[in-house]
């Protein structure tokens, strides 16, 4: 970025403060360098690459958009920042709307049907499960990057979330990673090696091919950087080593260290419609969309924050400091990779990717189940959060937060409206010229693409779907792809089409109506007029490449009146019931047992006896 710019950025972030927008509005961290995309300064090319640079991808769990301090949010994440000033941040990253997806997108550059990762294994439905794309394991002939950088002569690691099986041959280690310490699970505890949800009767942890245990002090995002520091020492500094870090931050349990959350008690007591509107309103004086663009309203059936209780709005604004202080940490724990890397030499020719998987989480998975109070209780789990995040805290900020937390986006993860694919990304390091914010559309398949340019390696036709962004990245360009090019996603019946400004969205159950809709993001990023009518040409022109999208990638439809809520219920019950046969075979034998003995005593009375 250019001294101007950065002047630029200062001012405007002083002007956004000067404003008093509410408690929840002044990020807390450096200023912040969207602004500086009015700058008329040209972008810097970057210099040649003589040697091939190591990479660190950090991927966030449940991130929104402006969650970080560089794009506007509430908490401090200097680490990120720094290297959102030192390479470029994109304003207009999207990722798919759901975890396994993201991921298998991220690691492949493919459509997430054309892995076979599909979906979930919660939210699938019977009538997908097994069929092709939607084995929710890396099917055959899918090829990750990290195999592809290990013919390049690449070490390469993982630590944190895989969730894409633990079958035989399903681990990262039959997938191109030489060590290994993953949680195949949507979410675990990140304290304690236990479940956070009745589906998993534990955390599956495995380092390498075997399962694994945690340690005692087990922290998170502490124990996926101490790993992975490990990792990269053990192995031989004439390799360059590709290094991926799936943090947990910040899903379901919300939990972090007292010393990051506290600090936050304050920020969020106004509530979800004042965090909402602030955002929305620095995300304009920022850039991250036009001056005047709408905010949406939010989704049918949300609460007001005046309905709540003083004790209920106290507990959701506690939880959602906790989750402002789980970013921090990550942030911190992000600082001490860093500081190795330089203490060790490693920093100036280490290229970093920092990126969210999907929008905010929007489960609460206290409204009206009891069931699931019961669980919690029974699991060692409070909701008070009285510890404000420490171990024994299921920590969850709701639909209401999680729609606060997209904003300027509409809805939440899940969906394919904005605050459910918009995600942050930031790229740096060597070969990569520091720049303004980057507003080309790039999406997650565009990094395997990249990474694998960047390593001076070479891809037959048609191995990804995604594109290198190598020439944006070094300043010879400041687009990804015409246009003109459709670019499409699909988890779950939720389905989204981008085509230059317009956007095609449908959503499904619960929060959405299944209806197609078309919209100008360029003014409208918030999806609040809908131009299907005003404009049926266009309509009909995207509904034909998002049908052609559907067809190339094995896109099947869902069964009808699908609903993700209660496929999710349905899956758990028919989980539990393979954790738990013996206790319901049990029960089972018991209530047999009673009856048999209530027809006898019936049969006494009456003066027969049984046969």
């Amino acid at each position: 970025m250019t001294h101007t710019g950065r002047k630029v950025a200062v001012a405007i972030i002083v002007g956004v403060a000067l404003t008093g927008l509410g408690a929840a509005s002044v990020p807390r961290s450096a200023p912040n360098p969207v602004a500086s995309a009015a700058s008329s300064s040209p972008a810097p090319v970057a210099a040649p690459v003589s040697v091939k640079p190591n990479f660190v991808v950090l991927l966030a769990d449940d991130l929104a958009l402006m969650d970080l301090g560089i794009y506007g949010g509430e908490a401090a994440t200097p680490n990120i920042d720094a290297l959102a000033l030192r390479g470029r941040m994109f304003t207009r990253y999207y990722s798919s709307p759901l975890c396994s997806p993201s991921r298998a997108m991220l690691l492949t550059g493919l459509d997430n049907h054309r892995t076979g990762v599909s979906t979930i294994q919660e939210m699938i439905p019977p009538e997908q499960t097994g069929k092709k794309g939607y084995s929710l394991r890396f099917e055959p002939g899918v090829t990750t990057i990290s195999e592809r950088l290990q013919g390049q002569g690449y070490r390469t690691y993982m630590t944190g979330k895989w969730h894409l099986g633990h079958g035989q041959g399903d681990l990262p280690v039959d997938h191109g990673f030489d060590r290994s310490f993953i949680l195949d699970a949507s979410g675990a505890d990140n304290w304690e090696q236990k479940s956070y949800m009745p589906y998993y009767k534990t955390a599956p942890w495995f380092e390498d091919a075997k399962p694994a245990t945690l340690p005692a002090d087990f922290y998170s995002s502490r124990f996926l950087i101490d790993k992975m520091i490990d990792y990269i020492d053990s192995g031989s500094a004439d390799q360059p080593f590709f290094a991926y870090v799936g943090f947990q931050a910040v899903h379901i349990p919300v939990q972090a260290p007292a010393e990051f959350t506290r600090k936050y008690a304050d920020t969020y007591r106004e509530g979800w419609a004042v965090m909402r509107k602030a955002r929305w309103q620095r995300a304009q004086a920022i850039g991250l969309i036009p001056q005047g663009a709408p905010l949406a309203d939010p989704p049918q059936g949300l609460r007001a924050w005046e309905s709540l209780s003083a004790q209920e709005q106290a507990l959701f604004a506690r939880h959602m400091a906790i989750n402002a202080g789980m970013i921090e940490a990550m942030d911190h724990h992000i600082g001490r990779l860093v500081t190795h890397l330089k203490r060790t030499g490693q920093y100036d020719n280490t290229v970093f990717v920092f990126a969210s998987d999907n929008g905010p989480e929007p489960s609460n998975p206290m409204a009206g189940a009891r069931s699931m109070d019961l669980w919690t209780r029974t699991n060692g789990y409070s909701v008070s959060a009285d510890n404000w995040g420490e171990k024994g805290t299921y920590g969850f900020i709701g639909p209401e937060f999680a729609n606060a937390a997209a904003s300027p986006g509409a809805m939440f993860k899940f969906y394919t409206s904005e605050g459910g694919l918009h995600v942050p990304m930031i790229i740096a390091g060597p070969g990569i010229a520091p720049g303004q914010p980057s507003s080309a559309m790039t999406v997650v398949s565009d990094i395997a693409p990249t990474l694998l340019a960047l390593a001076g390696g070479k891809a037959e036709a048609g191995a990804f779907d995604g594109t290198s962004l190598v020439p944006l990245l070094t300043g010879e360009r400041e687009e990804v792809r015409s246009a003109e090019v459709p670019v499409g996603f699909e988890v779950s019946g939720n389905a989204a089409l981008f085509k230059g400004s317009h956007k095609l969205v449908r959503n499904l159950k619960p929060y959405g109506d299944g209806q197609w809709r078309l919209f100008d993001i360029s003014s409208d990023p918030g999806e609040t007029r809908d131009l299907s009518e005003a404009e049926p040409a266009k309509f009909q022109e995207l509904m034909a490449d998002y049908r052609a999208y559907a067809s190339r990638n094995g896109v099947l439809e869902m069964p009808e009146g699908y609903d993700s809520t209660t496929q999710i219920g349905i899956n758990t019950v028919k989980k539990m019931a393979g954790h738990y046969w013996w206790v319901l075979a049990g029960m089972g034998l018991l209530i047999i047992a009673a009856l048999y003995g209530i027809f006898k005593l019936v049969r006494r009375s009456s003066g027969t006896r049984p046969a």
